[in-house]
Protein backbone atom coordinates (compact mmCIF):
# COMPACT_ATOMS: atom_id res chain seq x y z
CA UNK A 1 0.00 0.00 0.00
CA UNK A 2 1.39 3.56 -1.06
CA UNK A 3 1.62 5.23 2.07
CA UNK A 4 1.90 9.48 2.18
CA UNK A 5 5.71 10.46 2.20
CA UNK A 6 5.77 8.32 -1.24
CA UNK A 7 7.02 10.20 -4.05
CA UNK A 8 4.46 8.85 -6.29
CA UNK A 9 1.51 10.25 -3.75
CA UNK A 10 3.52 13.52 -3.22
CA UNK A 11 3.79 13.88 -7.26
CA UNK A 12 -0.09 13.63 -6.93
CA UNK A 13 -0.86 15.62 -4.11
CA UNK A 14 1.73 18.66 -5.95
CA UNK A 15 -0.55 21.69 -7.25
CA UNK A 16 -0.05 22.36 -10.66
CA UNK A 17 2.26 25.09 -11.87
CA UNK A 18 -0.70 27.31 -13.07
CA UNK A 19 -2.51 26.82 -9.56
CA UNK A 20 0.52 27.51 -7.67
CA UNK A 21 1.61 30.43 -9.66
CA UNK A 22 -2.03 31.61 -9.06
CA UNK A 23 -2.28 31.01 -5.35
CA UNK A 24 1.42 33.13 -4.89
CA UNK A 25 -0.64 36.19 -7.39
CA UNK A 26 -3.25 35.86 -5.13
CA UNK A 27 -1.19 36.66 -2.12
CA UNK A 28 0.63 39.46 -3.42
CA UNK A 29 -1.52 40.83 -6.06
CA UNK A 30 -3.63 43.60 -3.97
CA UNK A 31 -0.67 44.76 -1.85
CA UNK A 32 2.22 44.71 -4.31
CA UNK A 33 -0.52 46.87 -6.62
CA UNK A 34 -1.23 49.25 -3.59
CA UNK A 35 2.76 49.91 -2.94
CA UNK A 36 3.32 50.08 -6.63
CA UNK A 37 0.81 52.69 -6.88
CA UNK A 38 2.00 54.40 -3.50
CA UNK A 39 5.69 54.39 -4.76
CA UNK A 40 4.58 56.31 -8.11
CA UNK A 41 2.86 58.90 -6.32
CA UNK A 42 5.49 59.75 -3.31
CA UNK A 43 8.33 60.24 -6.56
CA UNK A 44 6.10 62.20 -8.81
CA UNK A 45 5.06 64.44 -5.56
CA UNK A 46 8.70 65.05 -4.80
CA UNK A 47 9.06 65.65 -8.46
CA UNK A 48 6.20 68.37 -8.42
CA UNK A 49 7.60 69.84 -5.29
CA UNK A 50 10.75 70.87 -6.82
CA UNK A 51 9.22 71.90 -9.73
CA UNK A 52 7.49 74.31 -7.40
CA UNK A 53 11.21 75.49 -5.72
CA UNK A 54 11.84 76.42 -9.24
CA UNK A 55 9.16 78.36 -9.93
CA UNK A 56 9.23 80.07 -6.76
CA UNK A 57 13.22 80.61 -6.97
CA UNK A 58 12.95 81.63 -10.75
CA UNK A 59 10.01 83.82 -11.22
CA UNK A 60 8.89 84.72 -7.77
CA UNK A 61 12.38 86.09 -6.85
CA UNK A 62 12.69 87.51 -10.44
CA UNK A 63 9.73 89.34 -9.45
CA UNK A 64 10.33 90.06 -5.83
CA UNK A 65 13.84 91.68 -7.40
CA UNK A 66 11.44 93.94 -10.35
CA UNK A 67 13.33 91.76 -13.15
CA UNK A 68 9.80 90.67 -14.71
CA UNK A 69 11.83 90.65 -17.80
CA UNK A 70 14.12 88.17 -17.10
CA UNK A 71 11.17 85.62 -17.08
CA UNK A 72 11.27 85.46 -21.34
CA UNK A 73 14.73 83.68 -20.73
CA UNK A 74 12.45 80.88 -19.86
CA UNK A 75 9.05 81.91 -21.29
CA UNK A 76 8.57 83.85 -24.14
CA UNK A 77 6.53 86.79 -24.17
CA UNK A 78 5.81 86.29 -20.34
CA UNK A 79 5.97 89.84 -19.77
CA UNK A 80 5.08 92.07 -22.09
CA UNK A 81 5.90 95.85 -21.24
CA UNK A 82 3.03 97.81 -21.33
CA UNK A 83 0.54 94.65 -21.10
CA UNK A 84 -0.95 95.17 -17.71
CA UNK A 85 -3.37 92.30 -18.26
CA UNK A 86 -1.48 89.80 -19.81
CA UNK A 87 1.26 90.46 -17.32
CA UNK A 88 -1.12 89.98 -14.57
CA UNK A 89 -2.50 86.76 -16.30
CA UNK A 90 0.91 84.87 -16.19
CA UNK A 91 1.61 86.51 -12.69
CA UNK A 92 -1.35 84.63 -11.66
CA UNK A 93 -0.96 81.56 -13.91
CA UNK A 94 2.40 80.87 -12.03
CA UNK A 95 0.93 81.91 -8.57
CA UNK A 96 -1.53 79.35 -8.92
CA UNK A 97 0.53 76.57 -10.17
CA UNK A 98 2.34 76.81 -7.02
CA UNK A 99 -1.03 76.29 -5.20
CA UNK A 100 -2.19 73.58 -7.12
CA UNK A 101 0.74 71.56 -7.01
CA UNK A 102 0.98 71.64 -3.14
CA UNK A 103 -2.66 71.63 -2.66
CA UNK A 104 -3.70 68.40 -5.20
CA UNK A 105 -0.86 66.13 -3.17
CA UNK A 106 -1.98 67.14 0.17
CA UNK A 107 -5.73 66.63 -1.92
CA UNK A 108 -4.71 62.48 -2.56
CA UNK A 109 -2.88 61.79 0.85
CA UNK A 110 -5.61 59.39 2.55
CA UNK A 111 -3.60 60.37 6.25
CA UNK A 112 -5.03 64.20 5.91
CA UNK A 113 -8.70 63.00 4.49
CA UNK A 114 -8.66 60.76 7.76
CA UNK A 115 -7.41 62.94 10.34
CA UNK A 116 -8.07 66.21 9.05
CA UNK A 117 -11.67 65.96 7.38
CA UNK A 118 -12.26 69.57 7.38
CA UNK A 119 -8.77 70.79 5.91
CA UNK A 120 -9.70 68.23 2.99
CA UNK A 121 -12.81 69.65 2.03
CA UNK A 122 -11.64 73.29 2.20
CA UNK A 123 -8.23 72.70 0.19
CA UNK A 124 -10.31 70.84 -2.54
CA UNK A 125 -12.89 74.33 -2.43
CA UNK A 126 -9.69 76.31 -2.78
CA UNK A 127 -7.80 73.62 -5.06
CA UNK A 128 -10.46 73.17 -7.73
CA UNK A 129 -10.89 77.36 -7.85
CA UNK A 130 -7.06 76.91 -8.45
CA UNK A 131 -7.01 74.91 -11.64
CA UNK A 132 -10.12 76.23 -12.86
CA UNK A 133 -8.52 79.59 -12.80
CA UNK A 134 -4.87 78.34 -14.08
CA UNK A 135 -6.73 76.62 -16.81
CA UNK A 136 -8.43 79.72 -18.30
CA UNK A 137 -5.39 81.51 -17.58
CA UNK A 138 -3.33 78.94 -19.52
CA UNK A 139 -5.66 79.45 -22.53
CA UNK A 140 -5.19 82.98 -22.60
CA UNK A 141 -1.97 82.53 -22.38
CA UNK A 142 -1.59 79.96 -25.05
CA UNK A 143 -4.06 81.86 -27.87
CA UNK A 144 -2.93 85.45 -26.99
CA UNK A 145 0.59 85.60 -26.02
CA UNK A 146 2.50 83.86 -28.88
CA UNK A 147 3.95 80.43 -27.19
CA UNK A 148 6.49 78.56 -28.47
CA UNK A 149 5.42 75.45 -30.33
CA UNK A 150 3.34 74.97 -33.00
CA UNK A 151 -0.41 74.55 -34.02
CA UNK A 152 -0.56 71.36 -33.01
CA UNK A 153 0.82 71.79 -29.48
CA UNK A 154 -1.75 74.68 -28.84
CA UNK A 155 -4.59 72.32 -29.52
CA UNK A 156 -3.31 69.62 -27.33
CA UNK A 157 -2.81 72.37 -24.36
CA UNK A 158 -6.18 73.63 -24.79
CA UNK A 159 -7.36 70.17 -24.80
CA UNK A 160 -5.81 69.97 -21.60
CA UNK A 161 -6.81 72.90 -20.04
CA UNK A 162 -10.43 72.22 -21.53
CA UNK A 163 -10.20 68.14 -19.88
CA UNK A 164 -9.19 69.90 -15.97
CA UNK A 165 -12.25 72.17 -16.26
CA UNK A 166 -14.47 69.25 -16.86
CA UNK A 167 -12.86 66.95 -14.48
CA UNK A 168 -13.11 69.58 -11.35
CA UNK A 169 -16.43 69.56 -12.16
CA UNK A 170 -17.21 66.41 -12.36
CA UNK A 171 -15.23 65.58 -9.20
CA UNK A 172 -17.03 68.68 -7.37
CA UNK A 173 -20.67 67.18 -8.77
CA UNK A 174 -19.92 63.95 -6.92
CA UNK A 175 -18.63 65.28 -3.58
CA UNK A 176 -21.77 67.20 -3.16
CA UNK A 177 -23.57 63.90 -4.23
CA UNK A 178 -21.06 61.78 -1.21
CA UNK A 179 -20.34 59.66 -3.99
CA UNK A 180 -16.92 59.17 -2.94
CA UNK A 181 -15.49 56.04 -4.59
CA UNK A 182 -16.60 58.08 -8.18
CA UNK A 183 -15.30 61.51 -6.16
CA UNK A 184 -11.92 59.77 -5.75
CA UNK A 185 -12.04 58.52 -9.45
CA UNK A 186 -12.48 62.04 -10.75
CA UNK A 187 -10.12 63.19 -8.13
CA UNK A 188 -7.38 60.78 -9.63
CA UNK A 189 -7.81 61.64 -13.27
CA UNK A 190 -8.00 66.06 -12.92
CA UNK A 191 -4.30 65.26 -11.07
CA UNK A 192 -3.52 63.60 -13.82
CA UNK A 193 -4.13 66.40 -16.09
CA UNK A 194 -3.14 68.89 -14.17
CA UNK A 195 0.20 67.69 -13.92
CA UNK A 196 -0.29 67.57 -17.99
CA UNK A 197 2.92 70.54 -18.21
CA UNK A 198 4.96 68.67 -15.50
CA UNK A 199 4.50 65.27 -17.26
CA UNK A 200 5.88 67.49 -20.53
CA UNK A 201 8.92 68.88 -18.95
CA UNK A 202 9.91 65.71 -17.49
CA UNK A 203 9.13 63.77 -20.58
CA UNK A 204 10.75 65.58 -22.93
CA UNK A 205 14.31 66.28 -20.73
CA UNK A 206 14.05 62.76 -20.43
CA UNK A 207 13.86 62.10 -24.06
CA UNK A 208 16.89 64.36 -24.44
CA UNK A 209 19.36 62.43 -22.22
CA UNK A 210 18.29 58.90 -23.69
CA UNK A 211 18.90 60.00 -27.25
CA UNK A 212 21.74 62.67 -26.54
CA UNK A 213 20.36 65.48 -27.64
CA UNK A 214 17.17 67.04 -29.66
CA UNK A 215 15.40 64.36 -31.76
CA UNK A 216 12.36 64.55 -33.66
CA UNK A 217 11.83 67.95 -33.22
CA UNK A 218 13.90 71.21 -34.18
CA UNK A 219 14.85 73.31 -30.99
CA UNK A 220 14.79 76.54 -32.50
CA UNK A 221 11.25 76.44 -33.67
CA UNK A 222 10.19 74.22 -31.08
CA UNK A 223 8.39 72.02 -33.50
CA UNK A 224 8.42 68.43 -34.83
CA UNK A 225 6.60 65.29 -34.26
CA UNK A 226 8.14 64.30 -31.08
CA UNK A 227 6.72 67.35 -29.42
CA UNK A 228 3.15 67.21 -31.67
CA UNK A 229 2.98 63.14 -29.59
CA UNK A 230 3.77 64.34 -26.72
CA UNK A 231 1.67 67.23 -26.08
CA UNK A 232 -0.94 65.22 -26.33
CA UNK A 233 0.67 62.06 -24.81
CA UNK A 234 1.44 64.28 -21.71
CA UNK A 235 -2.17 63.65 -20.48
CA UNK A 236 -3.38 61.28 -22.35
CA UNK A 237 -0.98 58.39 -21.53
CA UNK A 238 -1.55 59.07 -18.13
CA UNK A 239 -4.98 58.69 -18.12
CA UNK A 240 -4.62 55.32 -19.58
CA UNK A 241 -2.51 54.15 -17.10
CA UNK A 242 -4.81 55.55 -14.25
CA UNK A 243 -7.80 53.10 -15.99
CA UNK A 244 -5.63 49.87 -16.11
CA UNK A 245 -4.91 51.02 -12.35
CA UNK A 246 -8.68 51.78 -11.13
CA UNK A 247 -9.88 48.58 -13.37
CA UNK A 248 -7.01 46.22 -11.75
CA UNK A 249 -8.06 47.61 -8.12
CA UNK A 250 -11.69 46.71 -9.00
CA UNK A 251 -11.19 43.58 -10.35
CA UNK A 252 -10.74 40.24 -8.70
CA UNK A 253 -8.02 39.22 -11.43
CA UNK A 254 -4.69 38.57 -9.36
CA UNK A 255 -2.38 38.32 -12.26
CA UNK A 256 -4.05 41.25 -13.42
CA UNK A 257 -2.82 42.99 -10.57
CA UNK A 258 0.81 41.89 -10.70
CA UNK A 259 1.23 43.11 -14.16
CA UNK A 260 -0.23 46.74 -13.73
CA UNK A 261 2.11 46.66 -10.25
CA UNK A 262 5.07 45.38 -12.41
CA UNK A 263 3.97 48.50 -15.02
CA UNK A 264 3.54 51.31 -12.77
CA UNK A 265 7.04 50.06 -10.37
CA UNK A 266 8.94 50.55 -14.12
CA UNK A 267 6.80 53.71 -14.80
CA UNK A 268 8.04 54.52 -10.85
CA UNK A 269 11.89 54.23 -12.19
CA UNK A 270 10.92 56.13 -16.05
CA UNK A 271 9.34 58.74 -13.98
CA UNK A 272 12.05 59.33 -11.32
CA UNK A 273 14.68 59.58 -14.35
CA UNK A 274 12.43 62.00 -15.92
CA UNK A 275 12.81 64.12 -12.66
CA UNK A 276 16.33 63.61 -12.33
CA UNK A 277 17.01 64.75 -16.01
CA UNK A 278 14.70 68.16 -15.67
CA UNK A 279 16.14 68.97 -12.17
CA UNK A 280 19.64 68.79 -13.73
CA UNK A 281 18.86 70.04 -16.97
CA UNK A 282 16.24 72.98 -16.69
CA UNK A 283 15.46 73.88 -12.61
CA UNK A 284 18.41 73.17 -10.45
CA UNK A 285 20.51 75.67 -12.79
CA UNK A 286 18.10 78.27 -12.57
CA UNK A 287 17.90 78.65 -8.85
Amino acid sequence: MTNASSPVLQGSLRAPPGIALGGFADRIGAPALKVAATSWFVVAVLGQLLFVAYVIGFYGRAALQGRFEAWNKVLPHGYVAGDTFGNLVVSLHLAFATVVIVGGALQLMPAVRRVAPAFHRWNGRIYLASVLLMSVGGLVMVWTRGTVGDLSQHVAISINALLIIAFAGMAFRHALARRIDLHRRWALRLFLVVGGVWFFRIGLMAWIVVNRGPVGFDPKTFAGPFLTFLAFAQYVLPLAVLELYLRAQAGRGSLQRVAVAGGLFALTLLTAGGIVAASMIMWLPRL
